[in-house]
């Protein structure tokens, strides 16, 4: 990933956390700002890595001593 494209995905993601200064209650706007950092870390993982596969269950190895997954 290059510098750009990193700017890029945070240049998009700038709005919002500059709608967090319109929120009264600090609680409501740690979530936001988390949310938001969230999304743009996956983002950015997705740019790098290629996109998250919809089964997040770990791939189990075959074992051989017992011919079962």
């Amino acid at each position: 990933m290059t510098k750009e494209e990193f700017l890029a995905l945070a240049g998009d993601r700038y709005d919002a956390l500059q709608s967090l200064n319109k929120l009264n209650s600090f609680y409501d706007y740690g979530k936001q700002f988390v949310h938001i950092w969230q999304d743009l870390g996956r983002a950015v993982l997705e740019n790098n890595l290629g996109a998250v596969p919809t089964n997040r269950r770990k791939k189990k190895l075959y074992d051989l001593r017992t011919n079962k997954h």
